[in-house]
């Protein structure tokens, strides 16, 4: 995979892509990280990237001639995303990191100031995502967030490819718990199960697990995760009172 990323502080992202999984995959040629400095496309002598805005206001836009002229310098193909940062975007989830780690090729836009020229938004820009409902000084942040969420998902990129499908929104759920050495820490110990080494008791104790945390603390998700009969009957003996995805759609038995 190629990453375009198009910024003015090119040198935000330096530290956070030279390190952990990132830079491994890097160094494996999983992905090729390029970022961009927009004020390289400027044309006037103080590298101007944002301007006023038409009919007053508050704060500064980004201007669209340099965001253009970087794009259509570097993008090669029509069907590679030109995704923008910005809080107005999407929602940013595991599903979505999912589709974009199936693209060969990813730019992103990142936005500061006010926001960017709205022309670039309905000529140029073909995706808008937001890492939640909040305001950044910038879309570098989103930009990391959602390039090292996408990366971790390459073949190759994680020491143990189960990893990424057993995290916590991948299944639809959160991930239950973990333990590891040593068995009692404090008086607090490992619980039995775990060491029992009956797998299909500790996959169903994880199974278990997974569902009471989501209950407990995301128990919106539960009205379109995947879920079988069993996870249904669990959920019910717990007091979930919600709703659930059509079985038709969605059952795992």
């Amino acid at each position: 995979m190629r990453i375009d990323i198009f910024t003015i502080f090119p040198e935000m992202f330096q530290s956070p892509f030279d390190a952990s999984i990132i830079k491994r995959a890097r160094e494996k040629g999983l992905v090729d990280i390029r970022t961009w400095n927009l004020r390289d496309w400027t044309t006037d002598k103080h590298k101007t990237t944002d301007d006023t805005p038409y009919g007053g206001g508050g704060g500064m836009i980004m201007k669209p001639e340099p965001i253009f002229a970087a794009v259509e310098a570097i993008k090669c193909d029509e069907k590679t995303p030109v995704i923008l940062l910005t809080p107005q975007g999407r929602p940013f989830t595991q599903k979505v990191a999912e589709e974009l780690a199936q693209q060969p090729r990813l730019l992103f836009i990142c936005g500061r100031y006010e926001g960017v020229d709205e022309r670039v938004r309905q000529h140029l820009v073909t995706d808008e995502l937001s890492i939640g409902d909040y305001v950044l000084s910038g879309g570098e942040l989103a930009a990391m967030v959602i390039v090292d969420a996408v990366v971790r998902l390459l073949p190759g990129a994680l020491g143990d490819e189960r990893a990424a499908a057993e995290d916590s929104h991948a299944t639809g759920l959160l991930e239950g718990p973990h333990y590891t050495r040593p068995l009692n820490f404090r008086g607090w110990k490992v619980p039995d199960i775990l060491r029992s080494g009956h797998h299909a008791r500790v996959a169903e104790w994880r199974r278990q697990q997974a569902l009471k945390r989501t209950l407990e603390r995301r128990p919106d998700l539960l009205a379109s995760a995947s879920l079988s009969t069993q996870d249904r009957h669990w959920l019910r003996a717990w007091g979930y009172t919600g709703p659930f995805v059509e079985a038709s759609e969605c059952e795992n038995e």
